[in-house]
């Protein structure tokens, strides 16, 4: 084949590869979509909108943020598993759609790993277990033998179903062999107005969500979830601490975004995030708020996210958990 004929025949693919690159380079062109696939009020919906305004005054683009929540984080997350190689649209991943959700639920319209370009651990915090004053319970010993004390045990609320919040009671019904009924609420804001109204006794709430009502003097706080105590509230002993080691977890948030993005887009995005994890004022909202910021790129953050599902997976086949 003639030299010049080849070359005409090249000249598509060349300019394709001139546009790609060219539109990488502009990066973001429009207002980005930043999906919390939680109600307002909970945790990922306060840290996705003090990220976002940061985040978007570094990239140049207004960050949009939106909440699409459901199924225990998991109908936002199917919209961005659906919207693959669409690099303006991302979410604030947690253990609940991408560590709980899929191994709890039957039926998962995505892949956690496969279906998600994931970035970067935005920030982590405990579980804690809150009473109304009103519950003859001043700590987690005291619970747990009313617990023991009354026919049926004893209601405590969440957020969701398939939450780190639910299975961590699960966690502390199976160490404390007690009955804990589950009563998923839609969202953490109707969850703990139950509590303080006296409507349901208990709720195991993110640290970041129960900590102003604690403040307050609205709730009383029995126990954390990590292996210590936690900065925020000194004088809570952990789960682990009051003899029942076998109940710790973190919840945990992340950034993530579609798969089949270009690394230059995912490494604009590490960058971002991890300056404004660094700013001062993000650092002092999120110490308010009783969360440690995340340090975890992209391989990491993988990692976290596969380490897991294995672990949950374990704990709902070993207790039987079931959606409800």
């Amino acid at each position: 084949m003639p030299a010049p004929r080849r070359a005409l025949l090249a000249l598509p693919a060349v300019i394709g590869t001139l546009r790609t690159a060219q539109a990488q380079g502009n990066w973001p062109e429009r207002p980005i979509r930043w999906t919390v696939n939680f109600p307002p009020g909970g945790a990922a919906d306060t840290l996705s909108r003090i990220l976002a305004e940061q985040i978007g005054t570094r990239l140049g683009q207004p960050i949009v943020v939106e909440n699409r929540p459901g199924a225990g984080g998991m109908v936002g997350a199917d919209l961005l598993a659906k919207a693959r190689g669409d690099a303006h649209i991302v979410m604030m991943s947690s253990a609940a759609s991408h560590g709980i959700g899929p191994v709890l639920y039957p039926s998962v319209p995505y892949d956690p790993l496969g279906d998600f370009t994931h970035v970067a651990l935005v920030g982590t915090f405990p579980s804690v277990l809150v009473v109304n004053p009103g519950v003859p319970a001043q700590n987690l010993g005291e619970f747990v033998a009313l617990a023991k004390g009354r026919q049926g045990g004893i209601a405590f609320g969440t957020g969701g179903n398939g939450t780190m919040n639910h299975l961590t009671g699960v966690l502390l019904a199976r160490a404390a062999g007690v009955e804990l009924t589950h009563v998923p609420y839609r969202g953490s804001a109707p969850a703990l107005a139950d509590a303080m109204g006296g409507q349901i006794p208990a709720v195991m709430e993110s640290l970041p969500i129960a900590l102003p009502h604690l403040r307050a003097g609205r709730l009383r706080a029995l126990g954390t979830s990590e292996a210590g105590r936690d900065a925020s509230l000194p004088e809570v002993p952990s789960f682990a601490e009051a003899g029942f080691p076998a109940v710790q977890s973190t919840n945990w948030f992340g950034f993530s975004t579609t798969a089949g993005i270009p690394a230059t887009v995912v490494e604009r995005w590490r960058a971002a995030i991890e300056e404004a994890l660094a700013d001062g004022r993000v650092r002092e909202r999120f110490a308010g708020l009783g969360v440690v910021p995340g340090r975890m790129g992209p391989a990491e953050y993988t990692a976290l996210v596969s380490g897991e599902l294995a672990r949950w997976r374990r704990v709902v086949e070993e207790a039987g958990v079931k959606p409800d």
